[in-house]
C-alpha cells in the first residue's frame, strides 16, 4: 500500500471509532447494542478493513466487546464497575500530585483548562448533558497533559470515558441534580495552579464522595427492582438495546457517516463537572 494510502485509511479507521465513541457517549447507542463489522461497513459506505480496525481500537479502550460469533456490543458497566472507576482515579490523581516529578504544570495551559471547567460548570447547571460530557473530557484530557508519563495520561482518559459510558443513559432516564453532578472543576484548577497538595486531595475526595452516593443510589434502586440488568446495575435501556439489535440485526440507525463525525474532542455529543464518574 502506498503512503497515501494507509493515512488515508489510518484517518477513516479513526473517524469511525469517534464517530461510534460519540455515539456511545451521548446514549444512542446503548449498552448491550449489537452490531457487525459488515453492518457498520455498509452503513458508512467503506470496506471492513477500516471498520474492523477502529471496532477492535473501542474494544480495546474496553467500550465494546467482542466475540468471535456475534460480533460487537457495546459494553454493559456494572455499578461494581464504576466505583472501581471512581476509586481508581482519585488514586492515580492524588499520587501524581504528591509526587512532583511526575507533573509538569504550565501556566499558559491552564488558560484553557479554566475555560473548560467554567462550560463544564456552565452546562451541568443548565442541564445540557451533551454539552457537559464534551467540556469535561477536555478538561480531564486537558490536564492529563501535564502528566509526564503519557502510560498515565491515557489511563486516566480512558477511565473518564467509561465512567461517562456508565453514566449518560441513567442520567438521561433519572436526570441530573447537585446529589449526582459534581461542580468541583473550577476548585481543582486553581488548586492545582496553587501547587496546593491538601486542596487538590480535597477535591478529589470530594469528587470520589459523590460517586459513591451515586453508586449506593443506584445499588438501593436496582434492589428495589427499579433497574434491573447485570449485577443490578445495567438497566432496562441496555436490555432493550440487545435484544432489539439481536432481533432486527440492522446496523444502528443513529451512527453518522465518518465524514460527518465530530473530532474527538468534540466527545459531547464523544472525550465535567461530570457525574461523578
Amino acid at each position: 500500500m502506498s503512503p497515501s494510502g494507509g493515512v488515508t485509511r489510518n484517518t477513516l479507521r479513526q473517524q469511525i471509532a469517534d464517530a461510534l465513541r460519540d455515539e456511545v457517549l451521548a446514549g444512542r447507542l446503548p449498552p448491550g447494542r449489537e452490531f457487525t463489522v459488515k453492518q457498520i461497513a455498509e452503513q458508512y459506505g467503506v470496506s471492513a478493513t477500516p471498520v474492523r480496525e477502529a471496532l477492535f481500537d473501542l474494544s480495546a479502550q474496553g467500550l465494546l466487546v467482542s466475540d468471535q460469533h456475534r460480533g460487537f456490543q457495546v459494553r454493559e458497566f456494572t455499578v461494581a464497575d464504576y466505583r472501581a472507576m471512581a476509586e481508581a482515579r482519585v488514586l492515580v490523581v492524588e499520587g501524581l500530585f504528591r509526587n512532583p516529578e511526575g507533573v509538569a504544570v504550565r501556566s499558559e495551559g491552564l488558560v484553557s483548562i479554566r475555560r473548560r471547567a467554567a462550560e463544564a460548570v456552565r452546562a451541568a447547571k443548565g442541564g445540557d448533558l451533551d454539552v457537559l460530557i464534551g467540556y469535561d473530557l477536555r478538561f480531564w484530557r486537558e490536564l492529563g497533559q501535564f502528566v509526564l508519563n503519557p502510560y498515565i495520561a491515557d489511563f486516566l482518559t480512558r477511565l473518564r470515558v467509561q465512567a461517562w459510558v456508565f453514566a449518560v443513559h441513567r442520567l438521561r432516564r433519572d436526570g441530573m441534580d447537585e446529589d449526582v453532578l459534581w461542580f468541583g472543576h473550577e476548585e481543582l484548577v486553581e488548586a492545582i495552579s496553587r501547587n496546593d497538595h491538601d486542596q487538590v486531595h480535597a477535591a478529589m475526595h470530594s469528587y470520589y464522595a459523590h460517586a459513591l452516593a451515586w453508586a449506593d443510589r443506584l445499588e438501593a434502586r436496582a434492589a428495589e427492582g427499579d433497574t434491573p440488568g447485570p449485577s443490578g446495575a445495567a438497566g432496562a435501556s441496555g436490555a432493550a438495546g440487545a435484544s432489539e439489535a439481536a432481533e432486527t440485526a440492522t446496523a444502528p440507525e443513529a451512527v453518522t457517516a465518518p465524514e460527518a463525525a465530530p473530532a474527538p474532542e468534540a466527545a459531547a455529543a464523544p472525550e465535567a463537572p461530570g457525574p461523578c464518574a
